[in-house]
């Protein structure tokens, strides 16, 4: 058996009536999609968007920079930062939530720096333009 992927499944319009009935398929469709859309769009906005990380060396005399801070945020700029001290006793690991930027816990300057890599971090925003670009021109629907 055979499959043509670019093969009409679906007969051309032969008449006003048959083009009106098209129109109105499409409107339903495109009302349909533009409600998921919204609903994507805003689930979207609360899920983590921005990360931003550091590895460093707390202490002096232990090798390697095998503690970290990695801040995880959405597009409000809130989330949390965990970090992760490593010393020769142990691995200690710490969360902290962000709130638009901020945190009611003290933060080291490692968070500070893991929170400020998040916020100016590109790539994830820069994704979310694209599909929101591709969405608004029509995302190559076709018509019927």
């Amino acid at each position: 058996m055979t499959f043509s992927f670019f093969r009409k499944t679906k007969k051309e319009p032969k008449n006003f009536r048959e083009v009106l009935d098209c129109l109105k398929k499409l409107e339903k469709n495109i009302s349909a999609l533009t409600k998921d859309l919204d609903n994507l769009k805003s689930d979207f906005e609360f899920s983590i968007k921005k990360v931003g990380i550091i590895r460093y060396n707390p202490f002096s005399g232990i090798g390697g920079n095998q503690s970290f801070s990695i801040a995880l945020l959405n597009g409000k700029n809130s989330g949390f930062v965990i970090t992760g001290l490593y010393t020769r006793e142990g691995s200690r690991v710490y969360a902290k939530s962000i709130k638009e930027g901020k945190s009611q816990f003290l933060l080291s300057e490692e968070e500070k720096e893991a929170i400020k890599r998040a916020q100016t971090q590109k790539i994830f925003n820069e994704r979310a333009k694209k599909i929101n670009n591709q969405a608004a021109s029509g995302g190559g629907l076709r018509p019927c």
